[in-house]
């Protein structure tokens, strides 16, 4: 605990205070061109990915094969981990991300000029139709789109249902959902602090084609993004195994114990 305790705090200080010139670059790039600004992202991406591998010694596996087609990318959320790690593996995904996060001072501006896609739960048929619209243009363009159906970051090893604008967007869209899995909080549990060291792994499902009901196309995401949900009954299992052992051990008694002993 003490060692990830200091690890994660030398990851904290050497991240943050390195990202304020890529945050900062990123913004000016807005007045350059998008290129330059989508360029600047990604750099952004690929030294979180340093600083993770390094400072944090996490190392990431991929269990299948991404693309830049124009898909709907479906993946599990579990930390801020994926949400920056995703970008480096694409030339220009765009990421639809809860609206407050687009009032974050210089990182909300170029967030917009990207081409992110702001979600507003509480702005009805306007804010959908606004999102809709969005999609489908940078879909036109060939781009992929990533979004995290379960809405918020959720425990490794929970899985609640979908948000129900998932179903209504893979509807309206009319391209294929590529499913994606991701156990990023089994090393950084949602209430904790710390990062643990280890391997984060993403499990890339077979696309899953348009046009299916709203119940199957719910079903097979939900399914394909909690796979690797497993992890954590297998954790469980060893933890249990751990304290029966432990208190195995605590009914072994002392040689040395005299009866009435309490202490």
């Amino acid at each position: 605990m003490i060692i990830a305790a200091i690890r994660s705090a030398i990851f904290s200080l050497v991240f943050y205070i390195g990202s304020l010139p890529l945050v900062l670059y990123a913004f000016i790039t807005i007045w350059i061109s998008q290129d330059a600004l989508v360029w600047s992202s990604k750099l952004w991406s690929r030294y979180h990915y340093f600083c993770c591998r390094i400072l944090l010694g996490l190392r990431i596996n991929v269990e299948g094969q991404l693309s830049d087609q124009p898909v709907l990318y479906a993946i599990k959320h579990e930390s801020m981990f994926e949400t920056l790690d995703i970008p480096r593996f694409f030339t220009h995904p765009i990421i639809i991300a809860k609206k407050q996060l687009f009032s974050i001072p210089f990182w909300g501006r170029a967030a917009i000029a990207y081409g992110m896609i702001p979600i507003d739960r509480d702005g009805g048929a306007r804010a959908l139709r606004t999102m809709l619209t969005m999609a489908k243009a940078a879909l036109a363009n060939g781009k992929p789109i990533i979004i995290f159906p379960e809405g918020t970051r959720v425990p490794h090893g929970e899985s609640p249902p979908l948000q129900s604008g998932f179903a209504g967007l893979y509807k309206m869209l009319k391209v294929p959902v590529v499913p994606m899995a991701v156990d990023s909080g089994r090393l950084s549990p949602k209430r904790h602090r710390f990062w643990r060291s280890g391997t984060i792994t993403y499990r890339i499902g077979e696309p899953i084609p348009p046009g299916l009901s709203r119940a199957e196309i719910e079903e097979r995401v939900h399914s394909a993004i909690n796979a690797l949900n497993g992890n954590a009954a297998i954790n469980a299992l060893n933890e249990d195994a751990a304290i029966n052992a432990l208190n195995k051990d605590a009914t072994i008694k002392d040689p040395d114990d005299k009866p009435g002993d309490s202490g």
